[in-house]
C-alpha cells in the first residue's frame, strides 16, 4: 500500500533506531558467513597434444579488496555498510543469553515497555537458543512478533445503524484531536455518510476555527457555542441538532485536559452524563487520541481516560516526529483496546486505518 511506503519514510526515527540497533547488535558479536567458494582447482595443466606450445604468460591479478574485517575496523556506518558489500555473505551471530539481554534493552529504549519487551524476547528466544542468526532474520523475527500482539487491535472505527452515531473524542492537550477529527470527518464525508461536528472546546477559538477549516475542507457542518459556554450543553443540544437533520455521525470534540487535572476530568464526566440524558446508549464510541511522543506516559492517559469516558478506541498521531512508537506495541499488549487509526503527518491521508503488518514493518526497517 502507498501509506506503508510513507509509513515507513516518516516512521523515521522509531525505525532507524531499531533498525541501526539490531544491526549494531548482531555486528558486534557476530562472525561473517562467507558464501561457499568453488572446489574445482585452477587449471594449471595443459592437454598432452599441446603440452610443448608455449604457456602465454598470466594476466596480471588485480588489487585485493579490503577484507570485511578491516572495513569493520575502520569504524563508522558506511565502512560497515561497504564491509557487507564487499563480502560475499552476511554476519550472523549466536543467540545466547548476553544477545537477548541486548535485545531487550533496544526494545525498552524504543517505548515498548519492559513486560512487552521481554514477552517478545522470549518469544523470539523460544526453540532458537544457540542459533546463528543475521539481521535481517532477527528484523523479520521481531516483526513477526510485534504484528502477532497487534493484530487483535488492529480494528476501524465501528459504523452502527443508530442515529445520530455521538463519538466522543478525548485526550490530553495538543494530541492531535481536533486535526484528528478534521481528517475523520474528511473520510466519512468521502465514504457517503452525513457528518456533523460539534466543537466542544469552548474555551480556546484556535479550536473552534481549526475545525471550522477542516469542516469547510470537508463539507461538513461545524456546530458552536460562544467562548466560555458549558461544553456539555453544547453536546446535548448538538445531539438535538444532528437528530433533527438526519445525520449519520456527530464527532464532539473536547477541550484538551491533563490526566492529572480532577476539575477538568469532572467536567468530561459531566459531558458524558448528558449525553446519556438525551440518548443512554451514547457516546457509541469514545476515541482517546494519544500523541505518540509522550511514550510510556500515554499509558497512563488511557488509564485515565477509560474509568471517566469508558474509551472504546485509540488513535496514534504524531509518528512521524518520535522515536517513540513502540509504545503503540505495549498499549495493545496491556490494555487490548482497538486502535483505529494512525496518524503520520499533517495531510488529509496521513490518517490511515491500523495495519498491524505494515506497522511492525516499518517499525523494525524491513521492506515490504
Amino acid at each position: 500500500m502507498a501509506f506503508f511506503s510513507k509509513l515507513k519514510d516518516k516512521l523515521f526515527k522509531s525505525s532507524s533506531k531499531l533498525d541501526e540497533g539490531l544491526d549494531a547488535i548482531v555486528e558486534e558479536g557476530g562472525e561473517i558467513d562467507e558464501a561457499p567458494r568453488d572446489n574445482n582447482p585452477p587449471l594449471t595443466a595443459v592437454a598432452p597434444d599441446i603440452e610443448t606450445q608455449p604457456i602465454p604468460e598470466p594476466e596480471p591479478e588485480p588489487e585485493p579488496e579490503p577484507k570485511a574485517e578491516e572495513l569493520k575496523a575502520s569504524g563508522g556506518l558506511l565502512s560497515r555498510l561497504l564491509g557487507r558489500a564487499s563480502s560475499t555473505g552476511e554476519i550472523r551471530r549466536e543467540l545466547d543469553d548476553a544477545m537477548l539481554e541486548q535485545l531487550e534493552d533496544l526494545l525498552i529504549a524504543s517505548d515498548m515497555g519492559v513486560d512487552t519487551s521481554l514477552r517478545v524476547t522470549a518469544n523470539i528466544a523460544e526453540g532458537r537458543m544457540g542459533r546463528r542468526l543475521s539481521s535481517r532474520e532477527i528484523k523479520e523475527l521481531l516483526a513477526s512478533e510485534i504484528a502477532r500482539v497487534m493484530e487483535p487491535v488492529a480494528k476501524p472505527l465501528p459504523l452502527y445503524s443508530k442515529k445520530p452515531q455521538v463519538v466522543l473524542v478525548v485526550g490530553v492537550n495538543g494530541s492531535g484531536k481536533t486535526t484528528t477529527i478534521g481528517k475523520l470527518a474528511s473520510q466519512f464525508k468521502a465514504a457517503g455518510k452525513n457528518v456533523v461536528i460539534a466543537a466542544g472546546d469552548t474555551f480556546r477559538a484556535a479550536a473552534v476555527e481549526q475545525l471550522q477549516v477542516w469542516g469547510d475542507r470537508a463539507g461538513v457542518p461545524v456546530l458552536t457555542a460562544p467562548q466560555g459556554s458549558d461544553p456539555a450543553s453544547l453536546a446535548f443540544d448538538a445531539m438535538t441538532k444532528a437528530e433533527a437533520d438526519g445525520a449519520d455521525l456527530l464527532m464532539i470534540d473536547t477541550a484538551g485536559r491533563l490526566q492529572n487535572r480532577a476539575d477538568l476530568m469532572e467536567e468530561l464526566s459531566k459531558i458524558v452524563r448528558v449525553i446519556r440524558k438525551k440518548d443512554p446508549s451514547a457516546p457509541h464510541n469514545t476515541l482517546l487520541v494519544l500523541d505518540a511522543t509522550t511514550g510510556q506516559n500515554a499509558l497512563k492517559q488511557v488509564e485515565t481516560f477509560q474509568n471517566l469516558a469508558d474509551v472504546s478506541g485509540l488513535v496514534m498521531t504524531k509518528l512521524d516526529g518520535t522515536a517513540k512508537g513502540g509504545v503503540l506495541v505495549s498499549l495493545a499488549d496491556k490494555f487490548g483496546l482497538p486502535i483505529h487509526a494512525i496518524g503520520v503527518g499533517e495531510q488529509i491521508d496521513d490518517l490511515a486505518p491500523f495495519d498491524p503488518e505494515e506497522f511492525a514493518a516499518a517499525l523494525t526497517g524491513l521492506q515490504q
